[in-house]
């Protein structure tokens, strides 16, 4: 399972850079994490629960980091392995240009897995990865940016909702 994607971060590539580093930053922006510990220079070490479909395991792990050049680019490489749920691997480079409100972070990721995981079908398996490369990177962009300003509140929402509905009921926007 292949995926690619980019996201304007409001924050210099060099901060975006250091806190791809940080085993505290990682800890909270990777989903399902409970513990991150280690270096970039010798890797690190995680444990993430997840639940993908029926399935639900804690998944222990290695991640690696290669290729890195400063404020630019770098290879994360991991595995872990779920007990009876199986194994996942998989890699991601990741690079990041300056622009004028902050940097532009893409990704190229690629995942496997093994065992009950394998037998879930690609359909859940893809969403899954998905969902977990978008979660990451969002939550690093949250990380680095403070939290989103909400666009409307939920009465707002609601009330947009319902003209909507009722417009497209009645053929009048």
């Amino acid at each position: 399972m292949k995926m690619t994607d980019t996201r304007q971060i409001k924050a210099a590539p060099a901060e975006v850079f250091a806190a791809l580093l940080d085993p505290e930053v990682l800890k909270a922006c990777v989903p399902g994490a409970t513990a991150v510990t280690g270096n970039p220079t010798d890797g690190f070490e995680a444990s993430v629960t997840q639940k993908v479909g029926p399935v639900k395991a804690t998944f222990k792990g290695q991640v690696t980091l290669s290729d890195m050049i400063e404020n630019q680019s770098l290879s994360i490489d991991g595995q872990g392995k779920g007990g009876a749920a199986g194994f996942a691997k998989g890699g991601a480079k990741v690079t990041l240009v300056e622009t004028a409100d902050g940097c532009e972070l893409s990704y190229d990721v690629e995942a496997k897995v093994g065992g009950k995981l394998a037998q879930l079908g690609s359909r859940i398996i893809d969403g899954f990865s998905k969902k977990m490369a978008d979660q990451f990177f969002g939550n690093l962009q949250e990380h680095l940016e403070g939290p989103a300003e909400p666009e409307a509140t939920e009465g707002e929402l609601e009330e947009g909702a319902k003209k909507g509905w009722l417009g497209r009921l009645t053929g009048k926007e």
